[in-house]
């Protein structure tokens, strides 16, 4: 945000991390959303880049591969960049992700009526997916999340061809817009059977025109592990007693609870526990809620979000490596094939990102007029003097 760049420049000079954002520039519509951005904006909330993703086509198909199941992904097809990614990441796109839950809309249309459209709605129903409209050849349900609708996709579309009957399918954060993908894969692509999605502000199409068979396999696990770890707990100890400890992470463990977290690894007493969530976005939510709590009450804390309860430690203690202002609040995750965090600044920070936002002005006049006087008081030898003035300067521009 433009607003930030001063500050932005100046914790991402400290911290040796790009910072991307502060707060949040997504425009809310729900209540849901409004609470949230107003947290991101309140607490100055920064996304911070640990590790850059490079975004290109090939990326974007591993990661395909990677979040969908080798398994899953026939071997004979076609991939289509219909519109590129950008190679950054934007924040607002996260923010949205992050806020509207991984859930998607899957678009299925048939080239002429069958029967196996009643085959589609049971394996879709099956997928714990629900069906919101259909007709003889067009079923818009929706699934859990985009990877299981690009993977029943799929299944849908060997069903076609090994029924005479050419299938396209598209995923999107909407009914209206999963239709319009898929309108745009015949464009772009022609009539043939496919899947079309998006993957990080890119548009791609998965061309399958030949029959396959996958493997037999159960429908891969999603599950993400959030490791939280309070930081500096001795002092925390020594400053408010080990009961406020207990208090405080009791506190945490139950709301990881009603946000569908499975608790593992926690002992009564411990600075430390690992919770299951059954998706990133709603790992990353308890994340951010529990830091934003953990914060509010006096302590720090280091999170880290990961396929497994190793690799969620080890981002988790990515955090003891980086340092601004002293220990950072971060959660850390990974988005394509980069490491990012969400870093919730102390309230010495959020005041110093205030100040310099609503009093960008003042602070330039004063560090002039400060360069001014110090170096006249130099040239006459009264340099003593000048720091004196000086922060008398300061204090007056600054605060009048």
């Amino acid at each position: 945000m433009a607003e930030h760049s001063i500050m932005r420049k100046l914790i991402s000079l400290v911290t040796k991390h790009n910072i991307i954002s502060i707060g949040t520039k997504y425009f809310p519509t729900t209540p849901l959303e409004t609470e949230y951005v107003d947290m991101f904006n309140y607490t100055q909330t920064m996304l911070m880049e640990i590790d850059k993703a490079h975004i290109t086509t090939e990326s974007i198909f591993t990661n395909l591969v990677r979040d969908v199941g080798r398994e899953n992904i026939p071997e004979n097809h076609s991939f289509y960049e219909l519109l590129p990614a950008q190679d950054k990441v934007e924040e607002y796109a996260l923010v949205s992700n992050i806020i509207m839950g991984s859930d998607r809309y899957m678009y299925v249309e048939l080239s002429e009526p069958s029967y196996i459209i009643n085959l589609f709605t049971d394996i879709i129903l099956r997928e714990n997916g629900e069906i919101i409209e259909r007709s003889e050849t067009e079923i818009v349900s929706r699934l859990m999340s985009k990877n299981d609708a690009i993977r029943v996709a799929i299944r849908l579309v060997g069903i076609g061809l090994d029924n005479g009957i050419r299938v396209r399918a598209a995923a999107g954060m909407t009914g209206a817009a999963a239709i319009e993908r898929s309108i745009k894969f015949n464009k772009e692509v022609g009539d043939s059977p496919g899947v079309a999605f998006t993957k990080l502000g890119g548009e791609y199409a998965l061309v399958l025109d030949t029959p396959f068979k996958l493997a037999e396999s159960e429908p891969p696990e999603f599950q993400q592990y959030l490791f939280i770890d309070i930081v500096d707990s001795t002092n925390f100890i020594s400053k408010y007693g080990r009961n406020k400890l207990v208090e405080l992470m009791t506190s945490v463990k139950e709301f990881m609870e009603d946000c569908e977290g499975q608790i593992e690894g926690y002992r009564e007493g411990g600075d430390d526990l690992i919770a299951k969530f059954p998706s990133k976005d709603v790992a990353i939510r308890a994340g951010l809620d529990c830091a934003w709590f953990i914060l509010n009450n006096g302590a720090k804390v280091k999170i880290g979000i990961g396929r497994s309860r190793r690799e969620a430690g080890e981002r988790a203690n990515i955090a003891e490596s980086i340092h601004g202002f002293g220990a950072l609040s971060l959660v850390i995750f990974d988005l394509a094939n980069g490491l990012y965090g969400y870093y919730i600044p102390s309230d010495f920070t959020r005041t110093l990102c205030e100040y310099l936002t609503n009093k960008k002005g003042k602070v330039i006049t004063a560090f002039i007029v400060m360069f001014v006087v110090a170096y006249l008081l130099a040239i006459m030898g009264m340099g003593i003097y000048g720091f004196i003035i000086v922060l008398l300067l300061v204090a007056y521009y600054t605060f009048r």
